[in-house]
Parts: structure tokens; sequence; C-alpha cells
């Protein structure tokens, strides 16, 4: 017999470069349910950075909202995604093509990444019913009325789908349009670039965009927006640093600081704060493949001053250096050093990148708060400690952005005013990290040769 719990709860969904994360979230921000369906990236070449976005965005995205919504009385559905994102769509919103990710060769374009994606699947898939982002797809997806076969998880592309199942438009909130510059004018998409019948609709306040079993669905949203909710890094001196597959770093400034490289963003919850920082792929897509080089063995104690130094750009650089075309490289490699030492310098080497963008921005920095699936790799979040000689808060729920958008669905839902600034009563820090006195100084004497060993490989690649 099923057993319904006794409150409503909201589910929040990430679809991230690496899994799609689900969580049902009661009034309190305590997670009833999670669920984590990881996918497969395609990249057969460094150039090339894409997703079965039948599969991902939106076979594994109905899985997982159904699976945490068994038991539940659930009041709403919020959706959150990486940024940028594009695929070619049929009338029924079900991608025609792969879904072209961040990063991508196809986004090199004058006029920006998403132009580039835009342009090549206009002439890829010229018949296309349109060109959406994952949060179009997925919102598309849930607000059908039939299922989806679960045979379509794990990136197969064997999708299975009720053709009732479909909505007929695709819908995006305006934190995601915002990310699609220049496409986005004045008044809405600009036809100037495109056709707007061939992009979703844009939601521009907390109006649901369709229902799934009767909750109503918010329109999707960034998934570092949806982080920055419940994160609790509110105020000045603050440093939020999402650690998934790709590492961002916003610094909490007052006013609206600009420096070469970074981005500058208004702070979703607190006004006339802003952020300064931006995303690097010196997080998960690299520590990832240090880890499987290097065996992931345990580190265990070594001495502070007998480490390598990693160039840790993989696939390129993405806030400070927008360079797609640099590589990684292990410096200062010999015959001392094995697996264990190799590995905590990737660990070294993206906290080294947090602590590039703190001076970059200028800031003066009290505290790190650390949010997403790495929180549970305490190596890391030593790492981020010891590079940057900050204490680093710990959240208490790994699934932030997912946990974010279950807020969002709280307000389309109308459980909550329309204010997001009621999302901070979610954030909880799990425990805190103090940086070693030893290593914070030998981090300290390696980071400008780390910083040397960056500018020259940068240097070389032209």
């Amino acid at each position: 017999m099923l057993v319904v719990t006794a409150g409503p709860v909201t589910v929040g969904i990430d679809i991230g470069t690496t899994s799609v994360k689900a969580v049902a979230v009661d009034a309190g921000g305590e997670v009833r349910a999670r669920i984590r369906i990881p996918h497969p990236v395609h990249a057969p070449t460094p150039a090339v950075f894409e997703h079965d976005a039948a599969a991902v965005w939106h076979a594994n995205v109905v899985v997982a909202c159904d699976s945490v919504s068994v038991g539940h009385r659930v009041a709403g559905i919020g959706l959150a995604a990486m940024v940028l994102s594009l695929a070619a769509v049929d009338a029924g919103g079900m991608p025609i093509s792969p879904g072209i990710l961040y990063g991508d060769h196809r986004g090199h374009h004058p006029d920006g990444e998403i132009i580039g994606f835009l342009r090549h699947l206009e002439q890829a898939f010229p018949g296309a019913h349109g060109y959406w982002p994952a949060q179009a797809v997925a919102g598309a997806a849930l607000c059908g009325t039939g299922a989806v076969d679960g045979a379509a998880l794990c990136g197969t592309g064997a999708v299975a789908v009720d053709d009732t199942a479909l909505c007929r438009t695709g819908a995006v909130d305006g934190a995601t349009a915002m990310s699609c510059l220049p496409l986005l004018g004045a008044d809405g998409w600009d036809a100037d670039w495109c056709d707007p019948a061939l992009l979703p609709d844009l939601v521009m306040d907390s109006n649901p965009i369709g229902h799934r079993n009767g909750s109503p669905v918010a329109a999707g949203t960034v998934d570092a927006l949806a982080e920055q909710l419940v994160a609790g890094a509110d105020s000045p001196g603050d440093v939020l640093v999402i650690c998934g597959t790709t590492l961002i770093t916003w610094a909490v400034c007052e006013g609206w600081p600009e420096a070469e490289g970074m981005w500058t963003i208004p702070h979703p919850v607190v006004p006339g704060l802003a952020g300064i920082g931006g995303p690097s792929n010196a997080g998960g897509l690299f520590l990832e493949r240090v880890r499987a080089l290097t065996g992931d063995p345990e580190i265990g104690r070594l001495d502070p001053n007998r480490l390598p130094l990693w160039v840790p750009y993989i696939r390129g650089e993405r806030t400070p250096r927008h360079d797609p075309g640099l590589r990684a490289a292990l410096i200062g490699l010999d015959v001392g050093h094995g697996p264990r030492e190799v590995l905590a310098a990737a660990y070294e080497a993206s906290g080294f990148v947090v602590r590039h963008h703190l001076d970059l921005a200028g800031v003066s920095p009290d505290r790190i708060v650390a949010v997403g699936g790495g929180t549970c790799v305490g190596h890391w979040m030593q790492a981020l400690a010891d590079t940057s000689n900050l204490p680093v808060d710990v959240a208490a729920v790994p699934e932030g952005a997912a946990r974010g958008a279950a807020y969002l669905a709280r307000i389309t839902a109308g459980l909550e005013d329309r204010d997001p600034a009621g999302a901070r009563r979610w954030a909880h820090i799990d425990h805190r990290v103090e940086p070693r006195p030893a290593w914070a100084e030998a981090c300290a004497r390696r980071y400008p040769k780390w910083r040397a060993a960056c500018d020259a490989s940068a240097e070389a690649a032209g």
C-alpha cells in the first residue's frame, strides 16, 4: 500500500553536464526524496561537447521527476539546467539533434556562442520546428500527459514516447533567456537573429508553463542561479564556489564591480549586491579525468612542499581566459612523485583557479561557501581552504540547484511570495573546513609558480 506523506512537497530537477538530479523538498527545505541519473557526455574530439538530448533532457527528466514524486503530494515542479545548450526539436518538443553544450566548437562565432549553435542547427536541421535549450525541452516533456519508457535512461538514445506526452510549446525564464544574448532583445527574442517562433516561449514571471499530474511546472532556469538562491552566500565578503562538472566562482560585492575576463551578475536574493567571477573547466570535468588517470588513490598524508603543478585546462578555459584551445599540462613532475601527489596537485589546481578569480576581481573575501556535488569530496574542500587561506563552509545538501528549483516551484505554486529572498531560510551549512597552516604556506609559495605556468601555457597555445 502506498503511503502518502502528510505535507506537500515541491520537486526540483537539475539537468547537469554528467547527471540529472531530482529532489522532493518540504516547506522547511528538507529533502524527502532524491535521485541521480548519470549520463555520458559525447566528446569524441576535444572540440565536440554534446548530450543525447532526447535521452538526457527529455526521458531522464521525466523518470527523475516521477521517481521522487512517488508517495508525496506534489504542489509544484521546478527546473534548472546548465547553460549554454541548444537542440533542434520537432513539433512535439522532442529533440531531433544532439544537444550542443557550452564550449563546443560549433559555438565559435563572432556574434556569440549561442548564435554559433543556432546557425549550425539551422543548416543541419533546416526543417526543425524550433531550436530549444535544455530547459525548454525538459519543460515540454514534463507538461505532457503520456509516459516515457524507462529504457531511454543512461543515454542509449532508445526513447519510447506516447505521442500524447508532448507539449506543443517550450518555455524558458528570463535568466535562461539572458544567457542567450544577443538573441534576447528589449521586447523578447530579437527577430534580427532568428524567427522568434523557432525559439521557446519567454516566461518573465512565476506563472506555470503547464502541469504534470495536476502539479504546476515552473519555467526552467539557470542552474547557477537556482544554486545561489539556497546557498546562503548573501553578504559582501562571501564567495560562492559551485563545485560541479563546471567550477563556478562568485564573489559577493556591493555595487557593480568589473574586471577583465570576468562576469558580473546581480545577486539573485539581495538587492544592491552583485557577484563577480564566472565558470571554469577546472571542476569535476578536470578532476574526474585525473582521478581516472591516477586510479583515484587514497591521498593520505603528504609533504605539503612536495607537489607538482597542474595547468588544469583540459578542454580550454572559460573565465578568465576565454580560450577553448588551451590544454592541460603537468609541470615539475619528478621521480619522487606518485599517483597520490599527482591527484593532490589536481585538487590544488582547482583551488588555485578560485584564488585566481578572487585576485582578478580585487575583492577581500571572508569565507567560501561551497555547494554542488563536489562538496562530498573532502580533499577538494580542503584544497579550497588551503589554496585560498579561507574557511570553507560546506553546504548540507549537495543537490543545491535542484533544491533551488524546488523553491522556485513553491513560488509558482503560490506557496511563497514572489520575492526570492525567502529562499535564504533554506540555506544550511553542514560543516566548516579550515585551512591547514603548513599547507596554506606551501600553497602560497606555489601559487605564483602556478600562475606563471598557466600564463606560459596560454602564450604557447597562441
